[in-house]
């Protein structure tokens, strides 16, 4: 995942784009020959996946561009994976260590909130979580 300096695009923005690409997508899988229900199941599967995935306020994305931080698809699949395990804790809002690098989750929403360098903390002191989860 790249997120650069540069202007960032609304959630709103985010789907419109991802609307389009779907559609342009499903269709060229019909005419392939699949059926109505291969794709409605590969679209659930697509849909819960990407409801597992994890978000970032604009806060969180405004720090990871400000300190310079790019995540690896491995780190970001790490992420998804102590957010996931977090929330099945019943952690509420938890800290996520991966690498060098702290999240705090709120893992009902799936929303990172903010993101910082370990080397950046102060006295490595987080509040107003419940739980941490280091990957």
């Amino acid at each position: 995942m790249n997120i650069s300096n540069s202007q960032f695009l609304s959630m709103e923005q985010l789907q419109e784009q991802y609307l389009k690409q779907q559609k342009v997508n499903t269709g060229s899988r019909s005419a392939q020959g699949m059926s109505f229900g291969e794709i409605l199941l590969k679209q659930q599967v697509q849909t819960t996946q990407e409801q597992e995935a994890v978000k970032f306020s604009k806060h969180a994305a405004n720090r990871l561009s400000d300190r310079n931080i790019e995540l690896t698809d491995e780190q970001l699949e790490r992420l998804n994976d102590g957010t996931k395990k977090a929330g099945e804790k019943g952690i509420r809002d938890s800290l996520v260590l991966v690498d060098q690098l702290a999240f705090i989750v709120n893992t009902k929403s799936n929303t990172v909130i903010t993101a910082m360098d370990q080397t950046e903390t102060d006295e490595n002191i987080f509040t107003n979580i419940d739980g941490a989860v280091i990957i």
